[in-house]
């Protein structure tokens, strides 16, 4: 019997109902929802209930294994994270512009943010580019994917509330953000110029191959496999090293670690790791 009072709830959303929705979503997404995150899956998608106008988690839950469809995708993006910012956890920027710096022979250079989200890595990948060579079209490409296709249009669009960009400085506002004015007051818009540098596809980690190309320069993979278990990290590694160059660094978040995947990846600094050298490589 369920230990959680629905009293106060439009649905009922019992022990079974959750136990499915994880399954669903570790499936579909990789993600392991722990019990403390029950709360946070009635509320994001009971609105989907609402919106299709259905009755009961079980219903909903019934429909979308059997019929699935867009609604898939819908249920992904709700159960999906996405905590993001400007030049979040700035340290990896500092290497970025020394590693663009070593690399500006080496033209073009890739990079790949794969877990974008609403677009704050990879335009803060783009801005370190352009300042690193001191132009808008620095010999840099940035493919930025992620799962959900809310946040990557989003992404895409590069429109966000002015006080997202709060914390940066004015001259960084004032080259690479236009300020929106009558029905677009409070908004800002990534520049043309920057908006071009940045490739955005969505993807699924959980996908058996990664059709991306590369082998790329950096690849930001941050504050997104805590979400996993290790089996998946694990997974997810193998698949991201092969888009490795052999020289290619491995930015993750500061609360991630690897010394399951020592085969895979090393740790060469602060939330850094390179490939790990094969024998006879």
């Amino acid at each position: 019997m369920s230990s959680v009072d629905t009293t106060q709830r439009d649905f009922e959303f019992n022990d079974r109902d959750f136990r499915r929705v994880c399954e669903l979503i570790h499936a579909r997404a990789g993600i392991a929802l722990a019990p403390a995150k029950r709360d946070m899956v009635y509320g994001r998608l009971s609105r989907r209930l609402r919106s299709l106008g259905l009755q009961s988690f079980k219903d909903y839950l019934d429909q979308l294994e059997q019929h699935g469809g867009e609604e898939w995708q819908a249920f992904t993006n709700a159960l999906t994270t996405n905590l993001t910012s400007f030049f979040r956890e700035p340290h990896h920027f500092d290497k970025l512009h020394e590693e663009l710096q070593q690399r500006a022979s080496h033209a073009p250079i890739k990079l790949w943010s794969c877990a974008a989200s609403t677009g704050e890595e990879p335009y803060s990948m783009a801005i370190t580019a352009c300042e690193t060579f001191g132009t808008m079209t620095p010999p840099v490409r940035i493919l930025a994917t992620d799962v959900d296709t809310q946040v990557l249009a989003t992404a895409s669009q590069g429109v966000y509330a002015i006080e997202r960009i709060a914390g940066l400085d004015a001259e960084t506002k004032r080259r690479y953000f236009q300020r929106g004015t009558g029905p677009n007051e409070g908004k800002c818009r990534v520049v043309p110029a920057l908006r071009a540098l940045v490739e955005f596809r969505q993807l699924n980690l959980l996908s058996s191959r990664y059709d991306v190309g590369g082998p790329f320069d950096a690849l930001f993979c941050r504050n997104v496999m805590i979400y996993f278990d290790k089996p998946t990290q694990r997974a997810i590694l193998s698949r991201l090293v092969e888009h490795m160059g052999d020289d290619g660094l491995l930015y993750t978040g500061h609360s991630e670690n690897y010394l399951h995947a020592a085969d895979l990846i090393q740790p060469c600094g602060r939330t850094l790791y390179r490939r790990t050298r094969r024998s006879g490589a």
